[in-house]
């Protein structure tokens, strides 16, 4: 199964909450409603806030770090002789920067667990 964008918005809206600023007499006898949960909108912003500042970072250059999960690492290839394979002609291809991922050793380890 593939993890989409809405099913990063709908984790954020039921893990991520809250504490009110003032509590009503109810909430001392029941604590876990002393919170407010974010709106599908919110938590959608904030995602798409994210990944635009993943994009704008990549897009100047720099290398994206993210604790425990891995590093978005921009690289540039050079130009390069290619051939078109329907008619053998050989052509250049242009030089152009991607971006590559490097898994981080938490989460390596994490997705291979070594067995004890």
């Amino acid at each position: 199964m593939t993890l989409t964008k809405m099913d990063i918005v709908k984790s954020v809206m039921k893990n991520v909450r809250f504490k009110r600023k003032r509590k009503g007499s109810q909430l001392y006898l029941f604590p876990e409603l002393d919170c407010t949960f974010l709106g599908r909108k919110r938590a959608a912003e904030i995602i798409d806030s994210l990944f635009e500042n993943i994009k704008e970072s990549l897009a100047k250059g720099e290398d994206v770090r993210i604790f425990g999960f891995g590093k978005f690492q921009v690289k540039f290839k050079w130009a390069r002789k290619g051939r078109n394979p329907q008619t053998g002609e050989t052509i250049i291809i242009n030089s152009k920067r991607r971006v590559s991922f490097k898994v981080s050793q938490r989460l390596r380890k994490r997705m291979n667990p070594v067995d004890q």
